[in-house]
């Protein structure tokens, strides 16, 4: 069983004023988990509240909790609500939390996206100091670079905004801009994108100074008219010289919910100020020895100069709040052998790729729908490989909510091999036969472990009402994956299936190395 846990929301503590009603006041809240956002509702029945209410977990094997006191031990005469946040306490068992404490009330949970992480300044804030063209400080994930940029709005930029980023920064200035301003002005990649070895694939196009007003093209002066330039839409291809001192960068269609870049987040901030989709970043040195600077320094950094410090993962969730990334495509009736069920088909407006719900019965209020996100293999689920428990996995699901009556099976596409596709799995066997486990052939291969993004499954369960699930897998990386997305899941639910001698080890790989759960 896991339940979404909070950071950096104000606690509540249940008071009783002068007056009858209760009221929700603030309290200090201890800070302890790294995870997602979230806030619950709480309806109270009816009799006597002398109890604490725990408030649950980071999506992972371990549960945290923190409690929520009635400070009076009064009667209350008839069922009020109110909304709290978590507090981070102590490890206790999920299964005895829920069973014993949240049962016999109706829990709704409600994402809190516009929470910034712990440490972490809000989108708003970043956005409003984006449109007063002043810079801020975006930090990507600690898988990734985790380093932090210097970010503004290009069409905002100044001189003495120029000597501050060179001053504070590798010196290497980029410009993000989108794939169509990019064109116009005739910017061809450093190299295509097959030939790209850079670490993360950033999109470097040739670089550039504008011809008009400049010397040397590297002063403060010169680099903020050239990228006051490259903002302009009367800009042409001939108002460049090439090369130069500034590196324009081509922005994903899609943003942030398409590539968690810094490149993405520059334009995608400058966007949502509602100013041109240009963006002006370099990364921060830390001053002591011009290695990168890291998150302690970074908000060191911030709170010298009064900066806004956003996250690239709040970001995301901002955008994911407010933009819709699928949209549906067809409806119909699709008998299986495990029962007849409502096919819908959606399209990712990122990358064009349709995945599948079939739905069972009606989803009614959206509480504890019972669910399975399933990643597509098609050596699984066409062809009945032996090799995983995919299949089994799918076929499995689809009879439980058969059997129940209500649910949902998000079938979702381009997962194949955990993201790496098709052939490179097929690699990831060879590898396998050699006497890889399934972890050790995707790294071999230089590859994830998994690269899946549960954000567009996220979106459909949204769309189709579902607030709250029971979700069907071994995974608890996927409770925290759907969770982040602006979902709660109530319980995880196991999915356990026949173990072969040919599925064997891939199983216990992923249990010992991978956190799966078998029980």
């Amino acid at each position: 069983m896991t339940m979404p846990a909070l950071n950096n929301v104000p606690s509540t503590r249940l008071a009783r004023p002068s007056s009858n009603a209760w009221v929700g006041t603030e309290t200090p809240i201890l800070r302890g988990c790294q995870s997602y956002n979230h806030q619950f509702k709480l309806s109270v029945p009816s009799g006597a509240l002398q109890r604490t209410v725990p408030l649950i977990s980071d999506g992972r094997n371990a549960s945290k909790f923190g409690i929520l006191s009635n400070t009076d031990n009064c009667n209350i005469s008839r069922s009020r609500s109110f909304t709290s946040a978590i507090s981070i306490s102590e490890p206790v068992s999920s299964e005895s939390l829920y069973k014993g404490i949240f049962e016999p009330f109706q829990v709704e949970f409600h994402d809190s996206a516009d929470f910034p992480t712990e440490g972490f300044s809000s989108v708003d804030e970043a956005i409003k100091a984006i449109k007063e063209g002043k810079f801020v400080i975006v930090v990507d994930d600690e898988d990734r670079e985790n380093e932090g940029d210097l970010i503004m709005a290009a069409s905002k930029v100044t001189p003495s905004d120029m000597a501050f980023l060179v001053r504070h920064s590798t010196g290497i200035v980029c410009v993000a801009m989108k794939g169509e301003d990019i064109d116009r002005l005739n910017l061809p990649l450093m190299v295509n994108d097959r030939e790209n070895e850079e670490a993360l694939c950033t999109a470097f196009t040739i670089t550039v100074d504008a011809k008009t007003g400049v010397t040397t093209g590297v002063s403060a002066s010169d680099r903020s008219k050239t990228i006051r330039a490259l903002a302009s839409k009367d800009s042409l291809p001939g108002d460049f010289r090439r090369p130069g001192h500034i590196f324009p960068l081509r922005y994903r269609e899609g943003g942030v919910l398409r590539r968690a870049g810094h490149t993405e987040a520059s334009v995608d901030l400058a966007a949502m100020a509602g100013l041109p989709p240009m963006g002006v970043l370099s990364e921060i040195v830390d001053d002591r020895d011009g290695s990168m600077a890291r998150l302690p320094q970074l908000q060191e950094f911030a709170a010298k100069y009064k900066l806004p410090i956003v996250s690239i993962a709040d970001i995301v969730r901002y955008k994911r709040r407010r933009e819709t990334s699928v949209e549906r495509t067809g409806v119909s009736q699709l008998p299986t052998k495990s029962g007849c069920f409502i096919a819908q088909s959606y399209k990712s407006k990122l990358d064009g790729f349709e995945h599948l719900a079939l739905i069972k019965g009606e989803i009614g209020n959206g509480h504890n729908v019972l669910v399975r996100v399933h990643s597509e293999c098609l050596t699984g689920d066409i062809l009945g490989s032996a090799r995983c428990d995919c299949g089994s996995q799918l076929e499995e699901s689809l009879q439980r909510i058969e059997k129940t009556g209500r649910g949902v099976v998000v079938y979702l596409r381009g997962h194949e091999g955990r993201g790496i596709g098709l052939g490179y799995k097929l690699r990831a066997y060879n590898l396998q036969d050699q006497g890889r486990d399934t972890v050790e052939a995707n790294l071999e291969l230089g590859l994830p472990v998994d690269s899946r993004d549960y954000g567009i499954g996220a979106e459909i369960l949204r769309d189709l009402g579902v607030k709250t699930m029971k979700l069907m897998t071994n995974n608890p990386l996927k409770c925290s994956g759907l969770t982040g997305n602006g979902l709660a899941v109530t319980e995880r639910v196991p999915l356990i299936t026949p173990i072969t001698k040919e599925n064997k080890r891939y199983i216990e790989t992923k249990r010992a190395k991978m956190g799966h759960l078998y029980d």
